[in-house]
């Protein structure tokens, strides 16, 4: 059933991809600017793809999740009304910190307030990193397939068949965007799927750990090239007292694209660092405790090991280019 369920998300996903290029190929294009990786306009409606073959899941038995799906679409329509036309970055944050606390509440509770709250901003939180790190062809769109894809073997195992279906289809989904995704991109997800997909990324999480599939550090894992980059690098900004809601291009992916890894080489060496991730996770998830807690501190020498890589080829970088 889930194999089936792959192939038809995969195939409807694709389907409306090449209808996005087609008929409304001028429809919510990213025009390049001074912060820009990318040099030519692209269509960002990719996500609305995702989405629509993510959907195929609640006729596989995903229907028990309709809060998250639902929520995710809500996101999706605020997002994709962003996209064409930008939207205060206040009500943006007001709308994700409601429902971020709306998908706690409902999935978590009953729980004390105070660890509600911190389970909203995390889920707030990872809502927004997904789209700060969509800024490179290929790199969101591989996470997605990787998280994604790992959640659906956990939650297969498990025996937790909403989960499982709900995952399948987002990894497949995500697989037929790589298509038309992986350099050069011909389409960007857009705030209208990278958005969704960071919700889903933190809300399935949770109900991974509410279900008992996976304690609650597994998802953190799964997804932490991601969480640690954006994460790292908020805190540096903020550190130089920067307008952290500006765009900017000081991410470590960004660096890897201007450093000469180009897009391309900057997408296999974050699919690395995901497969990496998510195989560590995967292998722990059932373990003992010390095995949980060795393969967490394994991945984190990994990624802390090249965010200091990158950090001083990006001095040398800057050292020569400097003016």
């Amino acid at each position: 059933m889930l194999a089936l369920l792959a192939l038809i998300s995969f195939a409807v996903t694709f389907a409306a991809l090449r209808l996005l290029l087609g008929r409304f190929a001028r429809v919510a294009l990213d025009r390049p600017n001074e912060r820009s990786l990318h040099e030519r306009p692209v269509p960002r409606t990719g996500g609305i793809a995702v989405l629509v073959g993510t959907a195929i899941s609640l006729a596989f038995g995903a229907l028990a999740l309709w809060l998250p799906l639902g929520l995710a679409l809500v996101l999706a329509l605020l997002s994709f009304a962003d996209d064409l036309q930008s939207l205060p970055t206040g009500a943006r944050l007001a709308a994700h910190l409601a429902v971020a606390a709306l998908a706690a509440w409902y999935l978590m509770s009953p729980m004390h307030p105070a660890e509600l709250a911190l389970l909203a901003l995390g889920v707030a939180w990872i809502t927004n990193l997904y789209n700060f790190m969509d800024g490179s062809d290929g790199l969101a769109g591989g996470m997605a397939l990787i998280g994604f894809g790992a959640y659906a073997l956990a939650a297969g195992a498990a025996g937790d068949t909403p989960l499982a279906a709900a995952c399948v289809a987002l990894a497949a989904a995500a697989a037929a965007f790589l298509l038309l995704n992986f350099p050069p991109a011909r389409i960007f997800l857009g705030d209208v799927g990278s958005v969704p997909l960071g919700f889903l990324a933190a809300a399935l999480g949770l109900v991974g750990w509410r279900d008992d599939v996976w304690p609650l550090w597994f998802p953190l894992l799964v997804f932490a090239p991601f969480i640690g980059d954006a994460t790292f690098t908020l805190l540096r900004r903020l550190a130089r007292r920067e307008r952290v809601w500006h765009a900017h291009r000081e991410h470590y992916y960004q660096r890897l694209v201007r450093m000469g890894a180009g897009h391309r080489g900057t997408a296999l060496t974050g699919y690395g660092l995901m497969l990496v991730c998510a195989a560590a996770a995967l292998y722990a998830r059932d373990a003992a405790p010390s095995v949980q807690a060795a393969a967490v501190g394994a991945a984190a020498v990994v990624l802390i090991a090249a965010a200091a890589w990158i950090d001083v080829r990006w001095s040398r970088h800057e050292r020569r280019t400097a003016p």
